[in-house]
């Protein structure tokens, strides 16, 4: 009998996942832990790896389809094997998303979170069949530019073509494919934001992304049922400044920004104010004794938290490098899931977007998040005289179930305090 593969939970969050694109065509051979199929969950592209050999029978799933987790994708089975009383729906209709009914079949096939080198980094530029070879998010956004793919030289490992590779690349008519030629692969669905044009229709309807879906979800359950109030502050930047040029002198090590600075502060002030550094549970409060901090990053099509586990116990130099690696993973949609749930406490920062105060949800079960601004000049009092000093503006969204407004007034003085005072970081 053909043995189900299924669509299983990649992460804590994950409730339905996209299949982006298949590895393996039906009728091929497939050996156990060869990639299947590439899934695109609520944060991340990953693999879905095949747990028992065989052929692939039948994809019963369209690329570019949406189900949910534990619904049946593909069947593997032994070459000419009848697959019509396998519970397989045409993938007409699985692309809605219609679940089988379970008949005992065992799952033996589950996505992976890849290793660091293997995500979507890892294969050559172009496979034997002379298909070009690039990460998820670049084929996508190479659709969406209208950038010719085999005119791209990818600077991945064995020249596979990554995001970065796109960035310059001129826009041109993507080659037209020859007669007899096999449909195209369905690719990810268009981008969020369209730009209208005169005398098209008027609406476009662009499909929700998975990370969409989750950020819509999550800020639902933020926003609702969690009482917040707002505390803010304004701190002096001035030795902060003085401290990052300084550290800019070194020339060695990664680059420290001020968001590492903000994220040492957050982290140190959270190990003397345990009362923020702590999660709603419904019938208790989970107050923490190790300081896990998220730092919201900005990606193509939404906002994800990649989390500095222990920043407390790191240095300023840990940090900067930790932050830029975890970010520039996130833009590629390739952090596994233990690198982005686990947070105690979050950050996000608008600064370098010129946004001088703002307030961020909270991510749940969190209790808090610190809103940072701009840092600017402006005209204030220091030292019994008026003076241009470097100014930037602190809002914390609190939770008022675990944090009481002195609570939180006690934590936001100390954060201050250390930024105005940097070298509380090293004391």
């Amino acid at each position: 009998m053909a043995t189900k593969v299924v669509m299983e939970a990649l992460s804590p969050t994950m409730e339905e996942g996209r299949l982006v694109e298949w590895k393996k065509r039906e009728g091929e051979p497939v050996a156990v832990g060869d990639v299947l199929a590439e899934v695109e969950t609520d944060k991340a592209v990953m693999e879905l790896v095949a747990r028992a050999g065989g052929t692939l029978l039948k994809q019963v799933v369209a690329a570019g389809a949406t189900v949910p987790v534990s619904q049946l994708v593909a069947l593997i089975g032994e070459p000419g094997e009848s697959v019509e009383n396998g519970a397989a729906p045409p993938k007409e209709q699985e692309a809605q998303a219609t679940p089988p009914a379970p008949d005992g079949n065992r799952p033996v096939s589950m996505p992976r979170a890849p290793p660091a080198q293997a995500v979507t980094e890892s294969a050559p530029a172009a496979s034997p069949t002379g298909r070009v070879k690039a990460s998820p998010l670049a084929r996508r956004l190479a659709v969406e530019r209208g950038i010719d793919l085999g005119a791209i030289t990818g600077s991945g490992p064995e020249g596979r073509i990554v995001v970065r590779d796109l960035e310059g690349a001129s826009v041109q008519p993507a080659p037209r494919a020859p007669a007899g030629a096999p449909a195209a692969r369905a690719e990810s669905p268009p981008p969020r934001q369209v730009v209208p044009t005169a005398g098209g229709p008027p609406f476009t309807d662009v499909p929700l992304s998975q990370i969409r879906k989750a950020i819509a979800k999550r800020l639902a359950q933020s926003i609702g049922p969690i009482p917040t109030f707002y505390l803010t502050t304004e701190v002096d930047m001035e030795r902060a400044w003085d401290a990052r040029e300084a550290l800019k002198g070194l020339g060695e090590g990664p680059k420290v920004s001020f968001n590492d600075i903000i994220l040492k502060a957050v982290a140190t002030a959270l190990r003397q104010h345990p009362a923020c550094n702590a999660w709603w549970q419904d019938d208790r409060i989970r107050y923490w004794n190790e300081v896990h901090v998220s730092m919201a990053v900005a990606i193509e099509e939404g906002l994800i938290t990649p989390v500095i586990r222990h920043a407390d116990l790191k240095s300023l130099r840990e940090i900067a490098a930790e932050s830029q690696d975890l970010a520039g993973r996130a833009r590629e949609r390739r952090l596994k899931p233990e690198e982005y749930t686990g947070g105690t406490f979050s950050v996000s920062n608008l600064g370098m977007l010129d946004i001088d105060e703002f307030t961020a949800v909270i991510n749940p079960p969190e209790a808090g998040i610190v809103a940072i601004g701009r840092i600017v000049e402006k005209p204030v009092a220091h030292d019994g005289q008026i003076a241009l000093r470097r100014r930037m503006r602190l809002t914390m969204s609190c939770d008022h179930r675990v944090i009481d407004g002195a609570t939180g007034a006690q934590f936001l003085k100390t954060l201050k305090a250390m930024l105005e005072n940097p070298l509380a970081l090293v004391w």
